[in-house]
């Protein structure tokens, strides 16, 4: 479905990912793991075609994202929720979910509210009042309802108490279920990879290893990476 090949990119001279290569395929769950520095924000605002500069090729669905800007990437299917300013705080929870631009959108509010009850009793309330983990549910519902094939979600799970990134956790692990992929930008590697089909670890704006779950257990990537084997 999404295709990355010798992506480059950063903003004015300095070049932050250093040739890229990646894919996710339909209905599959794919994680970048990485310390602070590493470039994985930037590789999901790259993908996404919000960087100043970029060079390399990105296909989705077969179709060539070069020239496509990141509202086209959108249309197509590519959907990208940021780490913060996931929400427009000052608009109710119901509202956010109207201003999706996309064929039947409005089709999709409903069932999409039968998966997220804790949306479902705050539809009045102003976004900008939910708690952390609400407002990651209504970033991710917002993707369901503009049909969504891969999300890319750029560290869900920051800032949240353990039983609240279980249960972002557990929502993203549905969403294959429900048509689509994930591209799963995470700090906290081993949870990630526990819903993950496979993933990429990321150093200075390089891929490093990819694997399955199990090279988390590598002690040579251990102790490479600060914080792999926390749990």
């Amino acid at each position: 479905m999404l295709e990355v090949r010798g992506l480059r990119g950063g903003y004015g001279e300095v070049e932050i990912l250093k040739g890229i290569d990646l894919s996710v395929a339909e209905t599959e769950i794919v994680t970048i793991a990485g310390t602070n520095g590493s470039g994985k924000s930037t590789l999901g605002k790259g993908v996404m075609g919000l960087l100043p500069r970029m060079s390399g090729s990105l296909l989705f669905g077969g179709k060539d994202l070069a020239r496509l800007p990141a509202e086209g990437r959108i249309k197509l299917g590519l959907f990208y929720v940021p780490q913060v300013a996931n929400v427009f705080p000052s608009l109710s929870v119901y509202e956010n979910l109207q201003v999706v631009k996309a064929t039947h959108a409005r089709e999709r509010i409903e069932p999409t509210l039968e998966r997220f009850p804790a949306l479902r009793q705050r539809l009045r309330n102003r976004a900008g009042t939910l708690s952390g983990g609400e407002r990651q549910q209504l970033a991710i519902a917002r993707g369901l309802v503009a049909s969504a094939r891969i999300m890319i979600l750029d560290e869900p799970t920051a800032n949240l108490a353990p039983a609240v990134m279980d249960q972002v956790l557990s929502i993203i692990e549905d969403l294959p279920s429900q048509g689509c992929g994930v591209l799963l930008i995470e700090q906290r590697a081993r949870e990630a990879f526990s819903i993950s089909a496979r993933g990429y670890i990321m150093h200075l704006g390089e891929i490093v290893a990819s694997g399955d779950r199990t090279m988390l257990d590598d002690p040579s990537l251990g102790s490479m990476f600060f914080g792999l084997h926390s749990h």
